[in-house]
């Protein structure tokens, strides 16, 4: 897959909250997250690692009330997408998050995500 189709089909499966199987199909086993240091989790490496942090924040997750996912920009290797959410968490409540997701492409894999936000 090239990097707009990549970019396309995460965009897609995002819009659907189909979070984990976007990470199936599209992520690098060896994939590197990178988040905000306030997260608890600035750097999360390798997908079963990914996936566990996927789970916590499901099931943190008491509501979401709306969510946008913009069409992506590709160049190159890279694709960047924001998203907007308003969401319930069990923990802090209900708060919205404003976010730009950056991804590298390798090989037909996104091989890294780093995340800049505001919550």
């Amino acid at each position: 897959m090239t990097t707009q189709e990549i970019a396309n089909r995460l965009v897609e499966l995002c819009r659907q909250e189909k979070h984990p199987q976007a990470q199936e199909e599209l992520y690098h086993s060896d994939i590197i997250s990178i988040e905000d240091v306030k997260s608890g989790a600035p750097i999360t490496e390798g997908m079963e690692n990914i996936r566990k942090k996927t789970i916590a924040w499901e099931k943190n997750v008491a509501d979401i009330h709306s969510a946008y996912v913009s069409d992506p920009i590709v160049t190159g290797n890279y694709f960047v997408v924001s998203m907007e959410n308003d969401i319930t968490f069990k923990d802090i409540g209900r708060t919205q998050i404003k976010e730009l997701c950056v991804y590298e492409v390798k090989e037909g894999k996104i091989v890294k995500e780093q995340f800049f936000y505001d919550m």
